[in-house]
């Protein structure tokens, strides 16, 4: 088949999935005898309908053009590859850290999937896809309006930066070390069943730049799966703001807001979307954001070649860099960063599985009548004017509407990201998630992994979603049954 061909073919999907999306309702079934059109195909016509083995989570776009596919094994490369410290012969991977988390993108998103927290403390194990976000409470006029006009996201911990992080390049000394301790709780289910919940508290150590502020805080942050962010991406800002209701205006107990946060390519701000707390406003951002902090690398959005490095740490600041005249005078350069793009933004959705099955079906109306599509919005329609052919004009279900909720204490970090307070956290999408222990080999869930499995997932939701978990708690046993057996279809 010639390209012109297939672009002639691509374009006439795309038509008829626009046409078709003219005809689809995104109301919420009440029918819960059979399947939905569509809901096998999670990601519409992007989805993959490759194996639900370990590389469920690596596939690239279904509808993608041919000839495009050879950019997402690059980019697939950019990110997979480890980085060195500076100087090196190896200019193309040189500049990791001074400090740093992970030396690879890979390392935190291990196979394009979900991070888990360690499975002990150091010297027994060290938290490489989990970290701690730093930051204080503002300390003047100056910092308290940039933090209400949404001009910075947080005030840096003034000695460690934004982010805690437990590697750097030899001859520096690390920033910490994460302990986490753990109590167990329990929780009473109906028909006699207890489930127990771990609860961490977490606390640094083996600090290497001095005592941190005594006002510090701290939040702990698994890597989450990259399966789907270019559709998420391109969901209609106004179809995310319109589920919005911070007033809780419907008394339904839920109200949703949007975190508005800077984007730092429009020098304005913006919808927040990326992140557990939607701190980021666009895909790029995100990438960018987590190669500058995660690994420490130079890019054309975050272009310090120090990474997180502060003022207080003159000899992470002084140390080499891998800034080179190759790469634009960066680390990464904007043709790599574009590719990069390109990877994260087609990494497609498995379709489901077993959506029909009886006991899914039954869990699908357990889910949908206890109000967790309160929050957890079933299906969109993409922007047909998306700059990604591949995400245009489809019916995704992501299961998330994007927006910040007051979870509750038991989860609250207590640390304030732009817009959303100590307790609020975004939506996560829930497309892929049966797929975790497949893809990663653990079931470790919410955004510190404190949860086991589905079960315990559910019953740390709290605040807005208080409702919903007691519904769980009371219900008979095999509707909860049913339930995880719906999730883990997903």
């Amino acid at each position: 088949m010639t390209h012109q061909v297939a672009s002639l073919v691509l374009a006439s999907t795309l038509l008829f999935s626009a046409n078709a999306l003219a005809l689809t309702d995104l109301t919420p079934t009440h029918d819960f005898s059979k399947p939905e059109a569509g809901e096998n195909r999670p990601g519409g016509s992007a989805t993959h309908t490759k194996r639900h083995d370990k590389k469920a989570f690596m596939h690239p776009s279904a509808n993608m053009r041919f000839e495009q596919q050879l950019d997402f094994k690059v980019g697939n490369g950019i990110f997979k590859k480890i980085w060195v410290s500076s100087p090196s012969s190896t200019t193309a991977s040189d500049g990791l850290g001074p400090l740093y988390n992970a030396r690879s993108c890979m390392r935190c998103h291990i196979r394009d999937g979900r991070g888990h927290p360690p499975e002990g403390n150091f010297p027994d194990d060290n938290a490489v896809s989990m970290f701690l976000r730093l930051s204080i409470p503002a300390q003047n006029d100056q910092q308290r309006e940039a933090l209400a006009n949404s001009r910075v996201a947080v005030i840096p911990e003034p000695s460690y930066g934004g982010q805690l992080q437990d590697f750097a390049v030899q001859g520096l000394p690390i920033e910490g070390r994460m302990h986490i301790e753990y109590s167990e709780q329990q929780v009473q289910l109906s028909e006699g069943e207890t489930a127990s919940l771990q609860k961490p508290v977490y606390r640094v150590t083996d600090l290497g730049f001095g005592p941190m502020h005594p006002d510090a805080m701290l939040s702990p942050r698994i890597a989450p799966p990259m399966i789907g962010l270019g559709l998420l991406e391109a969901i209609p800002e106004q179809a995310i703001r319109a589920a919005a209701d911070p007033e809780d205006r419907d008394g339904d107990g839920i109200s949703g807001r949007a975190n508005t946060v800077w984007n730092s390519e429009t020098q304005r701000t913006d919808l927040g979307r990326f992140g557990w707390k939607a701190g980021m406003p666009t895909l790029n951002q995100q990438n960018s954001g987590a190669f500058n902090g995660d690994i420490g690398i130079s890019n054309p959005l975050f272009t310090s070649p120090s990474g997180d490095c502060t003022g207080h740490q003159p000899v992470c600041l002084n140390a080499p860099n891998g800034n080179t005249p190759a790469q634009d005078n960066l680390e990464a350069s904007r043709v790599m960063n574009q590719l990069l793009l390109f990877y994260s933004r087609n990494l497609a959705v498995p379709t489901r599985k077993d959506v029909g099955d009886p006991e899914v079906l039954a869990g699908k109306a357990v889910f949908y009548n206890s109000g967790c599509i309160g929050c957890h919005t079933p299906k969109f329609h993409t922007r047909s004017d998306n700059v990604g052919a591949e995400q245009r004009n489809q019916l995704i279900w992501p299961y998330s509407d994007l927006l910040l909720h007051d979870m509750g204490e038991g989860l609250a970090d207590n640390r304030p990201e732009y817009q959303a307070n100590g307790r609020e956290w975004r939506t996560p999408p829930l497309w892929g998630i049966g797929l975790t222990k497949t893809v990663n080999g653990h079931t470790n869930f919410l955004h510190d992994g404190r949860a086991r499995n589905l079960l315990e997932a559910v019953l740390w939701h709290g605040g807005e979603a208080d409702a919903a978990k007691q519904a769980v708690i009371d219900m008979p046993k095999k509707d909860r049954d049913n339930l995880i057996r719906f999730l883990e279809s997903l």
